[in-house]
C-alpha cells in the first residue's frame, strides 16, 4: 500500500516533461515552434502550456513594436524626436501567430485534466493581452492592400475576422469592432475568392452580412462566389438547393430570388422559373425582381402585350431604373406596331415616348441602356418623320 501511494504520489507531482522543458527554453519564436511541431508531450495539459509559451514569444516582437508605434505617435504629438522604423510585417507575422498559438493553446486548456475537471490556466490571460493589439491586423492589411500583396491581405484580415468569432475572445469587448468588423469580412471574403478559397470567402461574407451596411453586397458577392464554380448539373443542383435554403430563410430578398431565377435559365428549366416567380408575386405583388423578370421571360417568348403589363408594374416599383424604361418603352412601341386601332395604338406610342424619355432623363449617356434608337423610332410612328420632335430623337439615336 505504501509503495502505490508513492507510485501515486510522484506520478501526480512529476514536473515538465523533457519535451515540454525544451520548449519552455526557446529563445524565439521559431526553435519553440519546431519543437512544438515535432514533441511528443505528456498530456493535454503539456500542449496547452507549450502553444502558451508560443503566445508569449510571439508576444514579444508584438510588444517591441508596437511600442516603437506608441513613441512614434507621441513625437508626433509633441514633436519632441525623429519617427523611428519598425517591422510593420514582422508584427503583423507575430500577431497572427500569437493568435493562431492562442486559439491551439485554448484547444487544449479547455479539455478535462487528469482529475476529469476543466480548469483553464491561460484563457482569460492570452485573450486579455491579444485583444487590444489585434487591431493592427486592419492597418497592415490595408497598407498590403496599397501594394498589391494580395496574399498578405487575406492573412492579416482573415486572422483579424476569424479571432473576432473565436470562442476564446467571447468575452472581449466586440462593441468597439462594430463599426467595421463587417467591411474588413467582405473584402477579406473577396480576397479569399480570388485565391480560390471558397469555402474560406463564404465564412467571410457570412460575418460581413451581419453588418447592415454590408449586407446587401456580401450577400449578393456570396452568391455570385456560390456559383462561380459550377461544372456539370449536378453541381447546378446543389448550387439551387443551396439557394433555396437562403431564400427560405429571407424569402422577401430579391437578391437571392434573381440569383435563384438566373440559376433556373442557365438549367433551362422555365417551368421553375414561372412556379418561383408566381409564389414569389403571390407573397410580394411589388417586387422589382419577380416583376422585372416576368417582363423579361414576356419579351424573350415575343409577347410585348404580356411584357409591358409586368414592365409596368415594375417600372412602379423601382421608378429610377432606366434599363426597365428603355424595356417598357420598346414593349410599348412593338405592342402600338401590332394593333389595328388608331386610337390606342397612339396612345401605346404616347406610353413609349413617355417610358424611354424618363431613360434618356435617368441615364443621359446611355451607360445603363441604349434607349437611342428605340425612343427615336417611338418619336417617329408618334409625330412622324419630320417632325421637330423626331428630328431631336434623331441626333440622339446616332
Amino acid at each position: 500500500m505504501m509503495a502505490l501511494a508513492l507510485v501515486a504520489s510522484a506520478t501526480a507531482f512529476a514536473g515538465d516533461s523533457d519535451a515540454l522543458k525544451a520548449v519552455k527554453k526557446a529563445k524565439t519564436y521559431a526553435d519553440a515552434a519546431q519543437l512544438v511541431k515535432t514533441s511528443t508531450f505528456a498530456n493535454d495539459e503539456e500542449k496547452a502550456a507549450a502553444y502558451n509559451k508560443l503566445v508569449d514569444l510571439a508576444l514579444q516582437k508584438v510588444t517591441k513594436e508596437t511600442g516603437t508605434i506608441a513613441q512614434n505617435q507621441a513625437a508626433v504629438q509633441l514633436g519632441t524626436g525623429k519617427e523611428e522604423a519598425y517591422d510593420t510585417l514582422g508584427l503583423g507575422d507575430a500577431l497572427c501567430d500569437a493568435i493562431c498559438a492562442a486559439i491551439e493553446c485554448n484547444k487544449y486548456d479547455q479539455l478535462p485534466n487528469a482529475k476529469g475537471k476543466v480548469a483553464p490556466k491561460f484563457d482569460k490571460k492570452n485573450a486579455e493581452r491579444i485583444w487590444p493589439v489585434r487591431s493592427h491586423l486592419v492597418n497592415i492589411g490595408q497598407e498590403e492592400a496599397r501594394k498589391g500583396n494580395n496574399a498578405n491581405v487575406l492573412k492579416y484580415w482573415g486572422a483579424f475576422v476569424d479571432s473576432d468569432a473565436d470562442p476564446l475572445f467571447a468575452a472581449q469587448d466586440h462593441e468597439s469592432e462594430k463599426g467595421y468588423i463587417g467591411q474588413v469580412a467582405y473584402f477579406a471574403g473577396r480576397y479569399a475568392f480570388e485565391a480560390k478559397e471558397l469555402e474560406r470567402a463564404d465564412r467571410y461574407f457570412d460575418v460581413a452580412m451581419q453588418d447592415p451596411e454590408q449586407k446587401k453586397e456580401a450577400l449578393t458577392f456570396k452568391l455570385y462566389a456560390a456559383g462561380s464554380n459550377l461544372k456539370d448539373r449536378a453541381d447546378s443542383l446543389q448550387y439551387v438547393e443551396k439557394l433555396k435554403g437562403i431564400y427560405a430563410q429571407e424569402p422577401d430578398n430579391d437578391v437571392i430570388l434573381d440569383k435563384l431565377f438566373s440559376v433556373y435559365d442557365g438549367m433551362k428549366d422555365k417551368e421553375a422559373q414561372i412556379a418561383l416567380l408566381d409564389n414569389h408575386l403571390a407573397n410580394y405583388p411589388n417586387s422589382f425582381a419577380a416583376l422585372a423578370n416576368k417582363g423579361m421571360m414576356a419579351i424573350a417568348d415575343n409577347n410585348a402585350e404580356e411584357g409591358a403589363k409586368w414592365l409596368r408594374k415594375a417600372a412602379v416599383a423601382s421608378p429610377e431604373n432606366p434599363v426597365i424604361q428603355t424595356y417598357l418603352g420598346t414593349c410599348l412601341s412593338v405592342q402600338a406596331g401590332q394593333t389595328d386601332d388608331a386610337a390606342q395604338r397612339k396612345a401605346l406610342y404616347q406610353e413609349a415616348v413617355q417610358a424611354l424619355d424618363k431613360a434618356k432623363q435617368l441615364d443621359p449617356n446611355k451607360a445603363q441602356a441604349n434607349w437611342g434608337y428605340n425612343r427615336y423610332q417611338a418619336y417617329y410612328n408618334l409625330y412622324g418623320a419630320d417632325a421637330p420632335e423626331t428630328k431631336d430623337a434623331e441626333l440622339d439615336a446616332k
